[in-house]
């Protein structure tokens, strides 16, 4: 069976929240779904970090002479991730190609099993690792996230005009720390003047999330009730 369907998170924009939108997501996802994260940004992966799994090495087999990881099992989810590989304390100081080959082998020598629903963490930009991804990987659709900076609102219409030339079909936008909320009175305070998404961009807004402890500090065990009307969003489009 293999992986039946691919979904990138993405946006051109760092510090949006992609890696965090993921893991929520794939959350949800495999309470229902035989789920798998890629984490593909390879000069900041945090997946590692966001399922508390830091210590751990995925185990490595040999077949036939090729090697291959044993993807980290955290809660039905099926985890590999540079992260695990690097040290902790070191950067990827790679070059584009190396970028591209380590992302390509990441998915291909992972032994993924069976997935209904394979998530690959983008990392920023839109470059070479995107290119891999579209090439190699082919992703069967993409999310992208951002906020209601203007900065990243602009970075996230890079991302469509690309992804639109690599002809991947785009799911929608997650709006990530849209407001906050007051702590005394449940009140939605708003810290940008709001921006149409779809207006600017021009994709469906499949939900907006807040800016909150719960969702910032990610908890592995527990799926924050926030992301459920956007999991409902994207089931409707993909299924």
């Amino acid at each position: 069976m293999g992986i039946k369907q691919i979904i990138a998170i993405a946006s051109a924009k760092g510090g949006v929240g992609k890696s965090t939108i993921c893991a929520h997501l794939a959350s949800l996802f495999s309470k229902n779904f035989k789920v798998g994260i890629l984490d593909a940004d390879i000069y900041g992966p945090n997946q590692h970090l966001l399922f508390d799994v830091l210590n751990q090495k995925p185990e490595v087999q040999t077949v036939d002479g090729t090697k291959s990881f044993i993807p980290i099992q955290v809660n039905n989810i099926a985890l590999n991730s540079m992260g695990f590989i690097l040290d902790n304390d070191k950067a990827a100081m790679w070059r584009g190609p190396m970028l591209s080959g380590a992302i390509k082998q990441l998915k291909n020598l992972t032994q993924w099993g069976d997935l209904d629903y394979l998530f690959i963490d983008m990392p920023p930009g839109t470059g070479d690792a995107y290119l891999t991804v579209a090439a190699e990987i082919k992703p069967d659709h993409v999310l992208l996230v951002t906020s209601q900076s203007n900065l990243a609102v602009q970075d996230t219409i890079k991302s469509k005009v690309m992804f639109d030339r690599l002809k991947i079909p785009m799911i929608g936008i997650i709006d990530n720390m849209s407001y906050s909320i007051s702590p005394s009175s449940d009140k939605k305070i708003h810290e940008f003047t709001a921006i149409n998404l779809e207006d600017e961009i021009g994709l469906k807004v499949l939900g907006s999330v807040p800016r909150t402890r719960e969702i910032g500090n990610f908890n592995p065990e527990k799926s924050s009730i926030l992301f459920e009307p956007i999991y409902n969003e994207i089931l409707k489009i993909i299924q």
